[in-house]
């Protein structure tokens, strides 16, 4: 008997056939996109939830008046290197350069992914490795959900890790958005 984990999927689909399912889908399960594999995404925590109510309260607030909008996590990011294609639903993300798709962007700036025990090595890896291909993003945050820590990785920094931590202040420079870790927690 085959173990079900370790199964095959029964086909492997274009990118257009995964839009067209993925845009047209009533159901509340989102697919991320990876090569032609398609994984569904788990629900959120409350905690999850709120880090991100509260990030995106500020970016909705700081980037007010701006060219810069943040979307979260029901808009995908697509990437495309060659014949590597992906789609990913970041937690939140912030394109400040007018996007040709109405369910995905190409051109963020920032992509925030908030960890969780089922997510976290992929965020730390895969993710990691696959946003840096994405030419004009400038930082990538990885927040706790548990507990007032984050990471930074910048482009300009060569995608080095820098930690930041409770009543830390830190600078989210592609957005030009200064906050205390703390309070996106309290």
């Amino acid at each position: 008997m085959t173990n079900p984990a370790f199964a095959l999927p029964d086909a492997i689909l274009t990118p257009e056939a995964y839009l067209l399912m993925e845009n047209d889908n009533n159901t509340e399960t989102r697919h991320e996109y990876v090569n032609g594999l398609v994984y569904a995404m788990t629900g959120a925590s409350r905690n999850h939830n709120r880090v991100v109510r509260r990030l995106m309260t500020c970016l909705d607030l700081h980037l007010r008046g701006t060219r810069c909008e943040p979307y979260q996590s029901d808009m995908k990011v697509k990437i495309k290197r060659g014949d590597d294609v992906r789609f990913y639903y970041p937690d939140v993300q912030v394109a400040c350069e007018e996007e040709a798709d109405r369910y995905y962007n190409e051109h963020p700036c920032l992509i925030v992914e908030v960890l969780s025990d089922s997510t976290q090595r992929t965020d730390r890896t895969e993710k990691l490795m696959a946003y840096q291909t994405i030419e004009c993003l400038q930082e990538y945050v990885l927040l706790s959900q548990d507990s007032p820590y984050l990471e930074v990785y910048r482009r300009r920094t060569a995608w080095q890790r820098e930690s930041f931590s409770e009543k830390q202040s830190v600078t989210l420079e592609s957005i030009d958005l200064t906050l205390v870790v703390e309070a996106l927690y309290s």
